[in-house]
């Protein structure tokens, strides 16, 4: 696995071959969906037996929005994440309630489309283990999800900032590919990056060509 360069999140596996490819291209971070009405959702059962590929080194993300106490009883039954990544309107006392029942660390992720969004972190300084910046998708997308849109934002919202996470570790994301990525990077500062669409064939399929580029790319930056 590289150790320099930027710490990678390959988000939204559902399948062996695109498990092996983040697995060995150096991902630090692979992320599994728990929300059916993504196309990159997977049952607590199908995540369990990808997961057994991953090594221990590398980070397990679940990936939930607005999740319910049975939801993640039924994930953690089936595998070990080492972080919940929220995804929805999750308030930082129901954040606090998923870690203890967990165990695991918290994602919270904050979606951004102006420069007062970047703020909406604070409320979870105290309890998010990191933060993840996505683009928050406008009201006339059809079909929008919590994430996964393919959208960028203006990356310069996170350079504005001192310190955009409060001084936790955070995550860039939102509409990265390998086109935008070195550029994404200079411009918000970001040590850490999240894809899941940028490595796809189709909304849902990953690419295992394009996700190793994408972390060869990203060991170098």
């Amino acid at each position: 696995m590289a150790q320099n360069g930027l710490s990678a999140k390959i988000c939204g596996l559902s399948d062996g071959d695109a498990v092996a490819a983040a697995v060995t291209g150096g991902a630090r971070f692979v992320g599994f969906v728990f929300y059916p009405p993504s196309p990159r959702s997977v049952s607590p059962e199908k995540a369990g037996e990808l997961a057994r590929e991953v090594p221990a080194e590398i980070f397990r993300v679940g990936v939930f929005v607005d999740p319910d106490d049975a939801l993640l009883d039924a994930v953690f039954a089936n595998l070990q994440l080492d972080y919940v990544q929220l995804h929805g309107s999750e308030s930082a006392a129901r954040a606090a309630e998923i870690k203890a029942r967990t165990g695991a660390g918290i994602i919270k992720a904050i979606k951004v489309a102006a420069p007062g969004d970047v703020a909406a972190a604070e409320p979870y300084y105290a309890v998010a283990d990191r933060i993840l910046f996505d683009a928050k998708a406008p009201k006339t997308l059809e079909g929008a999800l919590p994430g996964g849109n393919a959208l960028a934002f203006d990356w310069r919202m996170l350079a504005e900032q001192a310190a955009p996470a409060g001084g936790l570790p955070w995550l860039l994301s939102g509409g990265l590919n390998i086109d935008n990525l070195a550029n994404a990077v200079r411009i918000s500062g970001a040590r850490s990056v999240d894809v899941s669409s940028g490595v796809e064939s189709v909304p849902g399929k990953k690419n295992p060509e394009l996700v190793r580029r994408f972390l060869a790319l990203s060991a170098t930056l």
